[in-house]
């Protein structure tokens, strides 16, 4: 006999369930932070490991650490490039406090003769900022051993999944196999496929879109004049992998810079219009020609996904954030009782009935009764 719960018990049990994967993926998150990139980079290297393989005739191996070597070698000469201007940067640092001094006098003197508001006493105010100074270095120390702990750690485990998990792939699929019927393994290889493409495609496109958008970014700044535009542009186009927000950290950085080193509001109000119409251009232009429809996830979607990835694993779940729930809507369009929450997460052109035009129609129909050896007589 059949047993029907009430829906009630259901949503309860799924809610329950929900509320346990997130206290297991913020438990094992030293293991599975490092696998969910090792399973990200896979799938991008696994085109070129295969033509590795198939058309240079490399062994699996061989291929495998050629293709995590090519990715190790450019993401090496990227930290390179912004630490060595990272460090000539440093030497503004007394420059930048000279004139953070002159702007915070302007500032006291402006609040005293337009409303009458004393300025705090001077050796007060400087002992505060040094206090304050302390504290923050000694947080940002701490913070920085941590991460830098942590980021060793997710350096040496991730080309270790990404290796494995190439090596492995047909083990693995074969293993999915397992659970599935044989009748049904064809619809599995059709959305293994289609996650492929839509991890690749998302990846792919986010880097070529990382690309222009520096360019854009540093000749904005550099026709502007400001200090180290190659470095500011880059550095805010590698944010734009965190969706909304990096854009937002990547303008106020070189706007605080140049407002700090040239003591006009004017200068940095010019440097966030830049980022205003380079993210323009990005956001209506530039990604949906490069990434196209491939990741139709709708914008309030993607920015409950972002907040959620970033309560759990920090700014590495808002970097994975967007990928993972792009395979979570394939999954859910495949499978029949999720289909509704698909939907949920679709994007609202991807939803709209597709309507034919009169003319497309009509050369349609014309085409068919051609082929068919049928002819209107009153064409």
């Amino acid at each position: 006999m059949e047993i029907k719960l009430p829906s009630y018990f259901k949503y309860t049990v799924l809610l329950l369930g929900l509320a346990l994967l997130i206290y297991t993926l913020q438990t094992f998150k030293p293991v599975l932070m490092p696998l969910a990139f090792g399973l990200l980079f896979a799938l991008l290297l696994l085109p070129l490991t295969r033509d590795l393989e198939k058309k240079l005739r490399f062994p699996r191996p061989l291929a495998i650490l050629c293709s995590i070597t090519l990715v190790i070698v450019i993401l090496g000469m990227v930290a390179w490039f912004l630490s060595m201007q990272l460090v000539s940067l440093t030497s503004e640092l007394d420059a930048i406090g000279r004139n953070i001094e002159k702007l915070i006098t302007r500032g006291q003197d402006f609040m005293s003769t337009r409303f009458g508001i004393a300025p705090p006493n001077k050796n007060e105010l400087i002992q505060n900022a040094i206090g304050g100074i302390q504290n923050l270095t000694t947080t940002f120390v701490g913070s920085t051993i941590s991460i830098t702990t942590g980021a060793l750690t997710i350096l040496t485990l991730v080309p270790i999944f990404v290796f494995c998990l190439l090596y492995y792939r047909d083990h693995l699929e074969q293993f999915l196999f397992k659970f599935v019927a044989k009748d049904r393994r064809s619809g599995v290889i059709q959305t293994m496929t289609n996650i492929q493409h839509v991890v690749q495609s998302y990846i792919s496109g986010l880097m070529i879109v990382i690309v222009v958008v520096a360019l854009l970014n540093s000749a904005g700044l550099l026709l502007l004049g400001v200090k180290y535009a190659v470095f500011f542009g880059v550095f805010a186009s590698i944010l734009t992998i965190i969706p909304y927000i990096g854009i937002l950290i990547g303008a106020s950085l070189p706007a605080v810079f140049t407002l700090a080193t040239t003591g006009h509001l004017i200068d940095a109000v010019l440097v966030v219009l830049v980022f205003m119409f380079v993210q323009f251009l990005e956001g209506n232009f530039i990604t949906p020609f490069v990434v196209g429809s491939k990741v139709s996830i709708n914008p309030f979607a993607a920015i409950v996904a972002l907040l959620i990835g970033g309560e759990v694993w920090g700014a590495a779940g808002m970097v994975l954030s967007i990928p993972i729930i792009a395979i979570m809507k394939v999954i859910f369009d495949v499978y029949e009782p999720l289909q509704p929450f698909g939907f949920l997460l679709a994007d609202l052109d991807e939803t709209k009935p597709k309507k034919k035009g009169k003319v497309r129609s009509w050369l349609a129909e014309l085409v068919n009764g051609i082929g068919r050896g049928k002819r209107n007589p009153n064409e």
